[in-house]
Order: C-alpha cells, then sequence, then structure tokens
C-alpha cells in the first residue's frame, strides 16, 4: 500500500513540471509583443521597455524561466501589471467564493446523480429509466450560461425566492451562504449530474448481471441493500473516476457561472485578468488550477484502493 501511494504522488511531479512549462510558455506563445500590447497604443518606447522588464522578457528564456519557477516554489507568484498587488493576494482574496461554489456544486452534484443512476439501472426500459436518460441528455445540450440565465429569471427575478447574482461570505452566516450559492451551484452542476448519471447507470447495469448480486437476492436480501451496498460498491471505481475527471467541467463552468451570477471569485479574476493580458495573474490562476486538478486526481487514485484493493499491487 505505502508503495503504491509513493508511485502515485512521485507520478505526479513530471506532471506539474509538464504544467508549470505550458503556463510559463503563456507569456511568449501569445501573438505579438506581450509588453507593446499590455501597454497599449499610447505608450512610449520607454514604458514598453518598462514592462518588458518586469515580466522578465529582457532575459533568456530558460533564465526567467528557473527565476520563476524558484520564485513559485517560495511561494511567490508574481506582482500583478495592473494591481501592482501580489498574486498570491489576489488570489486569496477570490479563492473562498469559488472555493464555496465548487464544494456546494460537487456535494449537490453527487447526491442527486448516483441515486438517480442507480434508480434508473434499477428500473431498466422503465418511464424513470427514460426520464434519468432524458434529463441527462438536457444537462449535456444546455450550456451553463443558458442554465444560468433561466435560473435567474424564474427563481430570483420572477419569484423572489433566492438572491440574483452576488456572493456572502460564510463568516457572515450560514442561511445567506448557501442561499447565494443554490442558484449557481445548481447551473453549475447540471452538466456535472448528467455525467455523473449516465456512468452510474451504466456501471449499475453491468453490475446487476453478476453473479453475486442474483446469490444476494437467492439469500433474500433486500432490493436497497442489494443496490447499494453490494452492487454500488463494486461499481464505485468507474464512479469514482468520472467524479475526479469532471472537476475539470467545475474548474471550467466556474468561469462562466461567476460572470453570469456576480460572483467574484477565480473566474471572475481570471476573465479580467485574460481581458487586461495581466499575464502574472493568468499564469497564478492557471497554475492553481492545475495544481488542484493534478491533486483532485491524485485522491482518486488512492480512493481506488479503497473500493478494489487489487489495484495497489
Amino acid at each position: 500500500m505505502f508503495a503504491y501511494v509513493v508511485r502515485r504522488v512521485l507520478a505526479t511531479i513530471p506532471v506539474m513540471a509538464i504544467v508549470a512549462l505550458f503556463v510559463f510558455s503563456l507569456l511568449y506563445i501569445a501573438p505579438g509583443d506581450p509588453a507593446a500590447v499590455i501597454a497599449g497604443d499610447q505608450a512610449t518606447p520607454d514604458d514598453v521597455e518598462r514592462i518588458r522588464q518586469s515580466l522578465g522578457l529582457d532575459r533568456p528564456y530558460l533564465v526567467r524561466f528557473g527565476s520563476w519557477v524558484w520564485d513559485i516554489l517560495r511561494g511567490d507568484l508574481g506582482v500583478s501589471i495592473f494591481t501592482n498587488l501580489p498574486v498570491a493576494t489576489m488570489i486569496k482574496q477570490r479563492i473562498e467564493p469559488t472555493l464555496s461554489l465548487m464544494i456546494v456544486t460537487l456535494c449537490l452534484a453527487v447526491s442527486i446523480a448516483v441515486p438517480m443512476g442507480v434508480v434508473a439501472a434499477w428500473k431498466v426500459g422503465t418511464w424513470i429509466d427514460r426520464m434519468v436518460m432524458g434529463f441527462a441528455v438536457l444537462g449535456f445540450s444546455v450550456p451553463v450560461f443558458v442554465v444560468g440565465y433561466l435560473l435567474a429569471y424564474v427563481f430570483a427575478l420572477e419569484l423572489d425566492w433566492l438572491p440574483v447574482q452576488g456572493y456572502t461570505a460564510f463568516s457572515q452566516g450560514f442561511v445567506p451562504w448557501i442561499e447565494n450559492l443554490i442558484l449557481p451551484a445548481v447551473a453549475l452542476g447540471s452538466v456535472y449530474i448528467a455525467l455523473i448519471a449516465r456512468i452510474t447507470r451504466a456501471t449499475m447495469l453491468e453490475v446487476l448481471q453478476q453473479d453475486y448480486i442474483r446469490t444476494a437476492r437467492a439469500k433474500g436480501a433486500n432490493q436497497v441493500s442489494i443496490l447499494f451496498l453490494h452492487a454500488l460498491k463494486n461499481a464505485a471505481v468507474p464512479i469514482v473516476t468520472v467524479i475526479g475527471i469532471g472537476i475539470a467541467l467545475l474548474i471550467g463552468g466556474a468561469v462562466v457561472t461567476e460572470s453570469v451570477f456576480a460572483i467574484p471569485g477565480l473566474g471572475r479574476l481570471t476573465v479580467d485578468a485574460i481581458l487586461r493580458r495581466d499575464y502574472p495573474v493568468i499564469q497564478g490562476v492557471v497554475l492553481l488550477f492545475s495544481f488542484v486538478y493534478v491533486l483532485v486526481n491524485l485522491v482518486i487514485d488512492l480512493l481506488y484502493t479503497l473500493f478494489d484493493p487489487r489495484i495497489r499491487y
């Protein structure tokens, strides 16, 4: 077990190295001269040169990359070109809304999608199964921003049940915090729920045909026990895999969702940085998102051993 964990942890190191190289190269693969683009049309040559020096574009690529990696290892993600604030500080100021949105969305999606997939597999071929699959197709087909605007119009503007936009910190109370996150979480989780429900149904259909399931039924085990204790546990590996992969959907969807519901999180920070060509901020946020995704997939790999002990060997 220990050797398996060590191998998986060590395997993330080259992945993060490649990610860091790509993120750093964003500054160099962008079309045109980044310093001139950032400075604007009215900038003087001195302004452009000052920006080039602040970005390190006057130094060799490998030297700049090594210095950048060393700064990251020390917790220094650089300084924003437009606000002159440390990127780490800007991320720290914006991380709570994004983290809250992703946690609520993840909990909501898993708690809804897994039972939906299990029931659809149990009632395969019935109207329940067709309803679940129809919802899954609809969830994949409708963009997140469309779902967000529809939810905001119906539940915030017409019914006035929930806030239309904004974010309330958790420190100000659980109820205001969750009220501001319900609509964004449902909008962001629509695609995620559809994905998990489809995979859960497909995996459960295969598991329910196994001999040990027929044996459990022959012994008189009740249906709930068969579905959630016997079948779901043995179908967990593909389901956990797609949950981990779906984190990428949450990260990408958070950018759109935060824009729709005016949530001051990392998604909004990313959009603003892209529009202003604030490369240090872009690099810092993309690197953080990449690290989170790699870390989540590492956790998923380690969870495999809980559901299937054979994997550790």
